[in-house]
C-alpha cells in the first residue's frame, strides 16, 4: 500500500470514530475558547505594558513577563483538553461510551502532573521560536528541524501520561522509546495523514479568494463563512489527530489494533524491525 493511500485509510478510520462520537470534538472546541481567554487575559495588558522609547520595539521588562506567561498558561490549556479527548478517544476505541465530563474529570486529575510537560514543550517552543529570530533564514531551517524532531519523539508522551500513569521524564523516554522501535521508518508516509488535514483548510481560502472577486456585501457574507469553516477544520482536525494519536499508541505500545481500526492497515504503519 502506496503512503497516501495508507495515511487516508487511518484518517478515515478516525473519521468514522469522530462520526460515531461527535462528543470528542467538543474538547477541541473547549480548548479554542479557554486559549482566547488567556489571550485576552495576557495579551490585553501586554500592549498597555509597551513602552514607544525603547530601542527594541516598544517591549518593556513587563511586556516580556506577560509573553512568557502567555505562553506557558497557552500550552498548559492545550495539553490539559488534549489530555481530556486522549482519556476519551481511548475509551470510544475500546468500545466504550466516552463523555465530556469523563475526559474533564480525567484531565482535572492530572492537573498537577501535566505542569513540568506543559513547563518543557512550552520552554522549547520559545528556544526554538528564538533560534529562529535571531539566525534569519538559516535559523528558521534550524528551528523546523529541531522543532519536526521534538514533536516525533514527543508524539506518544500525553498518550503514555493518559494510558500508563507515567509523569514526565519517564512519558518522554517511553515515547522516545516506542519511536525508535517501531516506525522510525515510517516517519515520513505517516506525515500524509498532515497532508489529508491541510486539505480541509482549502475551502477557506476558496471562498475568500470568491469574496475578493465578489466585492460588495457578498464579500462579506463569504468571508464569513471562510472564518466558520476554518474554525470547523481546525476543530475538526484536533479532534482528528486526538484520536488517531491514541490509536498510534495502543499498536505502538501494545501491538493492538483498537476494535474501529480493524479493518485497515494501520499495522503497516508500524513495521517491527528485524534484528
Amino acid at each position: 500500500m502506496g503512503r497516501f493511500a495508507r495515511s487516508w485509510q487511518m484518517f478515515t478510520a478516525s473519521w468514522r470514530v469522530l462520526r460515531s462520537r461527535k462528543e470528542l470534538v467538543v474538547f477541541p472546541i473547549l480548548s479554542g475558547a479557554a486559549g482566547l481567554l488567556v489571550a485576552i487575559i495576557f495579551l490585553t495588558p501586554a500592549v498597555f505594558t509597551l513602552d514607544v522609547d525603547s530601542r527594541d520595539g516598544g517591549a518593556s521588562p513587563a511586556t516580556y513577563v506577560l509573553l512568557v506567561a502567555f505562553y506557558l498558561v497557552s500550552a498548559y490549556v492545550a495539553i490539559f483538553f488534549n489530555t481530556a479527548l486522549i482519556s476519551q478517544a481511548h475509551i470510544a476505541l475500546m468500545g466504550g461510551d466516552p463523555s465530556v465530563a469523563g475526559g474533564l474529570r480525567t484531565a482535572g486529575s492530572m492537573a498537577g502532573r501535566l505542569l513540568p510537560w506543559a513547563l518543557l514543550s512550552a520552554t522549547v517552543s520559545m528556544i526554538i521560536r528564538a533560534i529562529e529570530e535571531r539566525l534569519g533564514f538559516v535559523g528558521r531551517i534550524i528551528g523546523g528541524m529541531v522543532g519536526m524532531a521534538w514533536h516525533l519523539v514527543t508524539y506518544l508522551v500525553l498518550p503514555v501520561m493518559v494510558l500508563e500513569g507515567a509523569t514526565t521524564k519517564p512519558a518522554v523516554k517511553r515515547s522516545v522509546e516506542l519511536f525508535r522501535g517501531t516506525w522510525g521508518e515510517n516517519v515520513l508516509g505517516n506525515a500524509g495523514i498532515g497532508a489529508v488535514g491541510f486539505l480541509l483548510f482549502l475551502p477557506s481560502v476558496l471562498l475568500v479568494g470568491l469574496g475578493i472577486a465578489a466585492g460588495g456585501a457578498v464579500s462579506l457574507v463569504l468571508y464569513g463563512l471562510a472564518v466558520l469553516w476554518f474554525l470547523v477544520s481546525v476543530v475538526v482536525s484536533s479532534a482528528l489527530s486526538g484520536i488517531y494519536q491514541t490509536a498510534l499508541y495502543h499498536y505502538a505500545a501494545e501491538r493492538a489494533v483498537p476494535r474501529e481500526f480493524a479493518g485497515t492497515d494501520l499495522g503497516n504503519a508500524f513495521p517491527q524491525k528485524r534484528r
